[in-house]
């Protein structure tokens, strides 16, 4: 796979956990523990993508 496709791949996994949190803020008994879960899988994968694009 090529960087730059590695790249859209993370991007990618970074929109859907996104998508997740928000799903999970919405529910009136949401899991904190999940939501810190996914937070720091989002941020994860954010960090790689910057040491990626440098």
């Amino acid at each position: 796979m090529s960087l730059q496709g590695h790249i859209a791949e993370l991007s990618r996994r970074h929109q859907l956990i996104d998508k997740q949190i928000e799903v999970e803020k919405t529910h009136p008994a949401s899991d904190p523990v999940r939501l810190t879960e996914l937070k720091r899988k989002k941020l994860g994968l954010k960090d790689e993508m910057a040491k990626l694009r440098h």
